[in-house]
This record gives structure tokens, sequence and C-alpha cells, in this order.
């Protein structure tokens, strides 16, 4: 059999020590994750204070809770925009080149940022349905980083460093998450000090009305910053190699621009071999061909349902914490407080679990994927998930004992610990990884788009599954509701962890040797 012949560029890439351009592709990629985390889970923080604006109703045991269909539409359109922006992005991606799109995505952020801070109307109803609107757009834009980042990271790096740098990329959402609840606890604390008022009166509520109005918007608005700041990195960045030399099949081009970047002179002198690498990753045959679904239909599946499953336990519990935290009594009841104590409340417990629980997870992840694999670190999360969301739902009503409070909070962080030093870091990672160049974008997209159609069952389905039936507008029904939602996601973790079991490691590897675009009798025989 011949031997594997892979193009001087790439592996030139994949050899190429660990230097600044790596750093600097972590940056420009990752705050775009940044921003996205910032702008998905921000609602969560606010959807209490949008209630109390303008559905309040004081003689309610639970006074700001927005009506099912209206607290499902504000938590969950953003993601309905991010799946049609993750399928849409994703296979222009694969048409014009990663970077041909990667700075409309950030305008798209931006823009979008803005106008949902600036949603007016004379009604609620209006209020709610621009908000709604410019959120599922912004939600479009967000979901074109997903496919793109993990793209040029995964097609940027050395085969060695490669998983760390691409969780790095992804680590940056726990940053996007603390700095959400800090800028909410930095605005709603100076607002409280500008417009004091009893914090235990709940007619406080009504007379902060005018000044609240004003924090949601600035917390939403804040997103804008982080991602204009790296729209011109972005524009500055050349075309992956892969995608010139595969894809656009320009050899010559792709070692001139990364010559450029490594400072090293990489000469591609497209032998006949060379020629045949090319040829290879410039394939015809498609996403629905016979070649894909016998060499990566499994993998496509894998990739796609441990992300929906992922998602349905991850976004529901990101979403929703705030009214588990209300439930356990960490957070006091909503009608002993007025609307920004109660925003500055839910903020800091959210930055508590986020610095203890969530960031320190995602790092874990950039240590040691590329020493434990991603397989291993995929199968360990989603086994420790199960066992805490079940240590938390079988002796619910333990924890709802005011004794037992802080052990529930430590229990439910370690599960977003082993969230991120698990699979929500890793069913990010292996589409990047294993897919052929002139797919891998596409592919990455449909299965981050599965992860937000589970996040858009976590969003809606369990509002309603966590509702009292007999008093909908009460909020969460007294631990019926929320023990039966822990159970469930532990099914749901259960199933992912099964699923795995298809999951290639990609551990050591360069991208042509996954997708088998490396050139040897076997390969060429597809051809």
């Amino acid at each position: 059999m011949a031997g594997r012949q892979q193009l001087n560029v790439l592996s030139t890439l994949d050899h190429a020590k660990t230097q600044w351009y790596h750093f600097m592709a972590i940056v420009i990629a990752g705050m775009g994750f940044f921003t996205d985390a910032y702008d998905l889970f921000c609602i969560a923080l606010v959807t209490k204070l949008i209630g109390r604006i303008y559905y309040t109703d004081l003689t309610s045991p639970n006074p700001g809770t927005l009506p099912p269909n209206v607290s499902a539409a504000v938590n969950g359109v953003a993601l309905c925009g991010t799946l049609a922006g993750q399928l849409f992005f994703g296979w222009l991606g694969d048409k014009l080149g990663r970077k041909s799109v990667y700075g409309f995505t950030l305008i798209l952020m931006v823009l979008c940022s803005v106008a949902s801070g600036l949603s007016f109307g004379e009604s609620p109803k209006a209020v709610i349905g621009t908000l709604c609107f410019f959120r599922f757009w912004l939600g479009f834009g967000i979901g074109g980083d997903y496919p793109l980042s993990a793209t040029i990271m995964s097609e940027y790096a050395n085969k060695k460093t490669r998983g760390a740098f691409i969780a790095a990329v992804f680590a940056m959402q726990g940053f996007g998450i603390l700095f959400g609840t800090i800028v909410a606890l930095a605005v709603s604390s100076a607002f409280r000090h500008a417009y004091p008022a009893p914090a235990y009166n709940v007619d406080a509520a009504a007379s902060l009305v005018p000044q609240a109005d004003y924090v949601w918007r600035i917390i939403l608005m804040f997103g804008t910053i982080p991602a204009a700041l790296t729209y011109y990195w972005r524009l500055k960045m050349p075309e992956t190699a892969r995608y010139t030399a595969l894809i656009a099949r320009d050899a010559k081009r792709a070692a001139a621009d990364m010559s450029k970047v490594l400072k090293k002179e990489i000469e591609e002198e497209q032998d006949d071999q060379q020629r045949q690498a090319v040829a290879v990753g410039g394939d015809t045959w498609g996403l629905f061909s016979r070649q894909f679904m016998r060499r990566h239909g499994p993998h496509l599946l894998a990739t796609t349902s441990t992300w929906f499953l992922l998602d349905i336990a991850f976004y529901s519990q990101n979403l929703f914490q705030k009214d588990i935290f209300s439930k356990v009594g960490w957070i006091p009841p909503a009608k002993t407080m007025n609307a920004l104590e109660e925003l500055y409340r839910i903020s800091r417990a959210q930055a508590l679990i986020a610095l203890c629980g969530t960031i320190p997870g995602y790092w874990f992840t950039v240590a040691f994927i590329d020493i434990v694999g991603r397989f291993w670190i995929q199968i360990m999360g989603f086994f420790m998930m199960t066992v805490f969301m079940i240590a938390l739902g079988v002796p619910y009503e333990h924890w709802t004992k005011p004794a037992h409070h802080t052990g529930f909070v430590v229990l439910y962080g370690l599960t977003f610990f082993f969230a991120n030093f698990g699979p929500n870091s890793t069913t990010f990672i292996v589409p990047a990884e294993i897919f052929p160049a002139r797919l891998r974008s596409t592919c990455h997209g449909i299965s981050a788009a599965a992860g937000k159609a589970g996040a858009i069952i976590g969003a809606f389905g369990f509002l309603y599954a966590a509702q009292d039936p007999h008093k909908p507008d009460a909020g969460y029904s007294r631990g019926i509701g929320i023990r039966n939602a822990l159970f469930v996601l532990a099914g749901t973790n259960f199933l992912g962890m099964l699923m795995t079991l298809f999951v290639p490691e990609s551990k050591g590897k360069s991208l042509e040797e996954m997708s088998k675009e490396t050139v040897g009798d076997e390969d060429l025989g597809d051809v």
C-alpha cells in the first residue's frame, strides 16, 4: 500500500510549536464565545425584572413571574435563531471560506445586542415582541460563531495541543457568563443606591419601574463591547490553510499565508502525490452521499445525539437556576424584595456558581483533554452529571430544608463543573476534528444545531413541565416539578453517556488522518 502523504503546509501546521499566533487565534475566536455566552445567558438574569416591570401582580405570591408563553418566548427565541444560524453559517463557511463570513456574524451580534436593549413599545406585548424579534437575529449571529470559530481554531492548531486550543476558545463562554453576572451586579447595585427603596416592601416594585426599565436594557446592550473590540482582528486573520489548500485547491497560497503567520518559510512544490492530496481534499462527494454515510455517518449521529442530550440538561439548568435557588431558599421569596434587590441577589448567586463550578470545569478540560482524550472526558462528564442529578432529585425534600441549602448548592455547582469538564466542551471540540475539510463547518453546524434543539426543549419544555397545572401563574410548584425535572435530566445524561460510545477518539491525530484526506491506496479508491 502506498504511504500516506500530506501537503507540506498542513504537515508544518500539525508539528508547529505553540507560539504567539496560536494565542491570538484563541483570543480572537474566544471573544466571540465570550459574547455568545453573555448574550444567551444574561436574559435569564433579567426575565424576572422584565416580569416585574410589565407583568407585575402585587397580590401574587411570586410577583413578576412572566406568563409561561411569554417566558418561553423570551428565553427560547435566541436559541431558535442560534439553531438557524448554525446551519446557515456552517454551510456558508464551507462554501465561501471560514474568514469570508466570520466578520459578518460579529456585526450581526453587535447590532442586535444594541437593538435588543432599545426594544420599546406602547404595551408590554409590543416591548416583548420587539425584544424577541431582535433576540432571534442576535441568536442567528451567535449561531454562526459556533462552526466558524471551532473550524478556524482546529485548522490553525497543531495536532499535539489542538484539543486544548479549541477547548480554550470554548472556555471563554465561562468568562462570558461570569461577566454577565458582574454587569448585572454592578448595574443593579448602582441603581439601588441611586434610587433607594425599602428592600423588603413589595409596593416598592411599582416605584422602581422607571429606573428598573433602564437596568435590563443596559445589561443586554453591554454585550456589544467585547464583540466590537475583536472585529478588526477577525478581518486581519488569513484564511485557514486547510480551506485554501484542500477546498480552494491553492496549496501555494496556503503555504504563503502560513509562512507569514508562522514566520517560517514553507515551500509547496506540489508534486504528483501532493496534487493527489489536494484532489482528495477537494473531492466532490457530498453530505448525503454513500461515501459520506459509510465513512462519517455514524460519527455525525454520535456528535448530533450527544450534543442534543447534553444541551437539554445544560441549558435548562442555566436558564432556570434562579427559580431553583428560590425554591431551596438560597434566594428569599420574590414577594419580600423589590425588583432591583431580586436581580442583585440572583446575579450574586449565579456568579458564585460560575466561579466555583462553571469556569473551573472549562479549564480542567483545557488542561487534560490532550492527556486523557475526548472520549473519556465525555464519558466521565455524562456519568457524573447523572449521579449528581439523582443525588439532588431523590432526597429533594431534604435539600429544601434551610439547614441543607448549602449542600444543595454544592451538588448543583458540581453538575456544572462536570458538564464543562465533560460533554459541554467535548461536544464542541470533536465535530471540528473528525469530518473532511470541505464538510467540516457544515457538519459542525449540524451537530451544534442538534444541541440547540435540545436547548430549546430545555427552555420551552421544562418551563411548562415544572409549572403547577392548578396554579400556572404561581411559577414552579413546590418540589413536584423541579424534582421530576431533575430525574428527567439524569435520564438524558445517561443516554448521552451511552451515545458517547460511538464517538471516535481524535487525540494526537491530524485532521486529515481523522477525515481520511491523506493519500493512500485505500483513499484513492473513493476518488
